[in-house]
């Protein structure tokens, strides 16, 4: 006996699907096994079994994606630099800058933090690299535990914004805009971003030195000038050539990734870091982070095309533009579903799940796509903070003394989270802030 769920309705089978969805989740089942069930369900019971087509369509058009292919060298550069000794020396070669300024070396991490999003992209490798190198040294210091935890958790997660941002190629994919163009408008908002971290930081600091003690004259001076900046010159020239040959024209958004990639082995060979072990294992993550990627956004291509051809995207775009407000309103609306799926959802799954949705509403409005882009990398990053999913918290938890809960340092990150919203609504006020640039 098959089902009709055309009978329902799209009002009543959008809701169904939802809960279906929340549901599903609740079983602990993973997002990509999650969405696919509840597809292919929504599929054969809405137009049955003869819209088998559908889903091969749709799968086929989201795996000959050309933009997908820098996704896996943007993960097999970070993992590269995790394992190598490239990112450890960025960060010991930091130190100078500490000297002896109250929460000079939490402004360290947060520089060094941002250099490394600009190498790589990726966002886990750095809490993690960072949660190992930074969070003792500052807990060593007496650094106040709070201050120590949101800076390792908020500078590690400026990979969402900084190009080569693997969330703004997820999105100029999907909103079919332009990843050059993302990535040069994301480059105002990230360093916003990490501007008021830093001035958080001194500011409390300034007004209570014991937050963050300045290094002794022996901590400061264990590193000379020269040999610092000879640690960050690998560093430097892996953003050089990723960065540089995409803003300059020489190579696509593909064509740098696999140049980053080149340029870390070249580099780590060079320090004789790469080692046959060091390989394997960055392949291996690089196979299960992109094997994790693809399975969601498959799901979530069917997902998203079954809801449209039942009529879904007329039926959002109307209930969302039916609103009587002002313009800005709705986006505000979008930003507040977005915040709210952000913490029990992986930022993947929202992308592919809502930007088919919300893009074509956000251009219909007349407001720029790129713009509504750099506001939803800063969404993420939001999520990446906010509990419970929180993915940050599971990071650093994952490499922090024993002594320090979840419950730690989601309190810690709180204030950090503030301050990203503080951003968001700044540049959802003042777009300039994110286009000027292009």
């Amino acid at each position: 006996m098959s089902m009709d769920l055309s009978a329902l309705g799209i009002e009543a089978g959008s809701y169904l699907l939802v809960i279906a969805i929340f549901v599903l989740l609740l079983t602990g089942q993973p997002l990509a096994w999650v969405t696919g069930l509840v597809a292919l369900v929504f599929t054969f019971g809405w137009f049955g079994p003869m819209a088998l087509p559908l889903v091969t369509a749709r799968i086929f058009g989201f795996i000959t994606e050309y933009s997908l292919v820098a996704i896996p060298m943007f993960i097999l550069m970070a993992a590269l630099l995790d394992r190598s000794g490239i990112a450890r020396s960025l960060f010991n070669g930091m130190r100078i800058l500490a000297g002896r300024l109250p929460g000079g070396v939490a402004v360290q991490t947060l520089i060094v933090a941002i250099l490394m999003a600009a190498m790589s992209g990726v966002i886990g490798g750095e809490i993690v690299l960072l949660g190992i190198l930074a969070l003792p040294q500052m807990l060593r210091l007496g650094y106040d535990r709070n201050l120590s935890i949101g800076v390792v958790c908020a500078g590690g997660s400026l990979g969402t914004m900084m190009p080569p941002s693997i969330v703004l190629i997820i999105y100029g994919l999907v909103a079919n805009t332009s990843i050059a163009d993302l990535f040069v408008a994301a480059i105002t908002p990230a360093l916003l971003l990490l501007g008021f971290y830093v001035a958080y930081v001194l500011f409390l600091c300034w007004r209570n030195p014991d937050l963050g003690p300045p290094m002794s004259r022996e901590d400061a001076a264990q590193e000379s000038l020269f040999s610092a900046l000879r640690s960050l010159a690998a560093p430097l020239f892996i953003v050089f050539v990723v960065l540089g040959s995409i803003y300059g024209g020489i190579a696509s958004i593909t064509e740098a990734a696999a140049m980053g990639v080149s340029a870390v082995m070249i580099i780590a060979l060079m320090r004789r870091e790469l080692t046959a072990k060091i390989i394997q294992d960055s392949l291996v993550h690089t196979l299960e982070t992109c094997g994790m990627i693809i399975w969601i956004g498959i799901a979530a291509a069917v997902l998203v095309g079954v809801y449209n051809l039942m009529g879904g995207n007329r039926f959002v775009a109307q209930a969302i533009l039916g609103i009587d407000a002002a313009p800005v309103v709705i986006i505000m609306v979008m930003m507040l579903i977005l915040l709210v799926l952000g913490m029990f959802l992986d930022w993947i799954g929202i992308a592919l799940l809502t930007l088919p949705i919300f893009v074509p509403i956000v251009v219909q409005l007349g407001y720029d796509p790129i713009w509504f882009g750099i506001l939803f990398a800063v969404n993420m990053q939001v999520s990446y903070l906010t509990p419970p999913f929180g993915p940050a918290a599971f990071y650093l938890k994952s490499v922090a003394p024993k002594e320090i809960t979840l419950k730690h340092i989601y309190t810690a990150l709180l204030p950090f989270i503030a301050l990203q919203l503080v951003v968001l609504a700044t540049i959802l006020f003042f777009p300039p802030i994110a286009t000027w640039l292009i």
